[in-house]
């Protein structure tokens, strides 16, 4: 039997990347067939793993460059973040740092020289939001003549974009919006202009559509085919727990591992990563190597919602705050609220809480339209003939030990 280890809270790749085999493969097929690429799941499907391992297997055919856009304000940082996952490749490197400017070259020559590590500190010193669009235009051409095909992959484009679009009270402004096109448009321009010679990837932890929909971008993303990443079946999540369980001699009976699927409702990695290390400690606690049915209640029910559980999926009540902004977001958690206490947000109940909020001048009725479109594409809800449903009965029970009790 095979064996894992654990990885709670990072990325992986190699052996500790657990199947998905398939989805590796039609995406190095989609890459190899030059095509870009907007890589769409719901938060802890394992979307960074993903792009690192593509990534670690096709290291040997091409420049695979990872930018983390996580922090980035603008695309001043962006160039900066896009400039150091250049650098540790130093023949590349040597060729690139020249389209940032000689001022900004002659730095860092001084501080690779005396073996510094100021270069990001440096790299922005040499862009201005006046020039960055033209600089990062040279710096990829220069990566596109390299010689060898370019995989880039861009992560937390997302969170990025929707920094741009808001202003300090969380609503879109005109401004933002002006940014935030000036930056997607200069990447589909890139994306056509460099297309078969550099295969660009999106990502993040919410969704890009959504935000972009809101501020009515959707078609600066037209270049980029989505491919989406699912959920674990059960089989898959099940082989995972007992792989686990091999590497640290637990004893995991078939009833166990389906007990612990079922408690999830739906098998996202992270999550079934996360409830087996909870099991395994209270197992190691009590100095048994074989856990019960009583042990997976107990590690579900004080474990993964209790304040472990929260830290974790408190992100994606954070998340959502952070796409919606502060007028709609009351909105949505009173929607997800009815969904997790009565296990289904009826239309009934839709049509009741369109009465309670006004938002502007826009009919409350479209507010939820647009609430549940993106509370359906980021993997919140899912339709039914009743309503709408939690997709994750872990993200709705803990939703509801968290909201439950403001519920009328």
């Amino acid at each position: 039997m095979g064996k894992l280890k654990q990885a709670v809270g990072k990325w992986v790749c190699g052996d500790e990347f657990w199947d998905r085999e398939a989805d590796v493969e039609l995406f190095i097929e989609r890459v190899e067939a030059g095509g870009h690429l907007l890589l769409v799941a719901q938060r802890r499907m394992g979307k960074t793993s993903l792009m690192r391992e593509v990534a670690r297997r096709l290291q040997d055919s091409y420049i695979c460059l990872f930018v983390d856009l996580q922090k980035a304000k603008g695309g001043p940082d962006a160039v900066v973040e896009l400039g150091l996952a250049v650098h540790p490749h130093k023949s590349l490197w040597q060729k690139a740092r020249g389209a940032l400017g000689s001022a900004c070259t002659k730095a860092l020559d001084r501080i690779e020289k005396i073996g510094g590590d100021e270069i990001a500190v440096t790299l922005r010193a040499g862009v201005t939001a006046g020039d960055w669009a033209s600089k990062a235009d040279r710096l990829l051409a220069t990566i596109a003549a390299a010689g060898t095909p370019v995989l880039l992959l861009l992560d937390e484009v997302p969170i990025m974009v929707n920094r741009l679009l808001r202003g300090r009270d969380g609503a879109v402004t005109a401004e933002g919006k002006r940014l935030a096109d000036e930056f997607l448009s200069w990447l589909r321009q890139n994306s056509i202009r460099h297309q078969g010679t550099i295969r660009m990837v999106l990502s993040g932890s919410i969704g890009l559509e959504p935000v972009l929909h809101q501020a009515g971008l959707s078609a600066t993303i037209n270049t980029f085919e989505p491919f989406e990443l699912r959920p674990w079946d059960e089989s898959v999540a099940r082989g995972c727990l007992q792989a686990l369980a091999n590497q640290y001699n637990l004893e995991l009976d078939e009833e166990v591992a389906v007990e612990m699927v079922d408690r999830l409702g739906c098998c996202i990695p992270h999550h079934v990563q996360l409830f087996f290390a909870q099991l395994r400690y209270r197992c190691v606690r009590a100095g048994r190597d074989r856990p019960v049915l009583a042990d997976v209640e107990a590690a579900y029910e004080e474990d993964m919602l209790g304040s472990r559980g929260h830290a974790e999926l408190t992100h994606y009540e954070e998340r959502l705050r952070l796409v919606l902004g502060a007028e709609e977001f009351p909105l949505a958690l009173e929607m997800l609220t009815e969904a997790s206490v009565t296990g289904r947000l009826t239309r009934e109940a839709l049509e009741a809480l369109q009465g309670r909020y006004a938002l502007g001048e826009e009919p409350a009725s479209e507010a939820e339209k647009r609430i549940l479109w993106i509370l359906e594409h980021d993997g919140y809800l899912r339709p039914d003939e009743e309503g709408y449903a939690f997709v994750s009965t872990l993200l709705r029970d803990w939703w509801r030990r968290r909201h439950g009790s403001n519920y009328t």
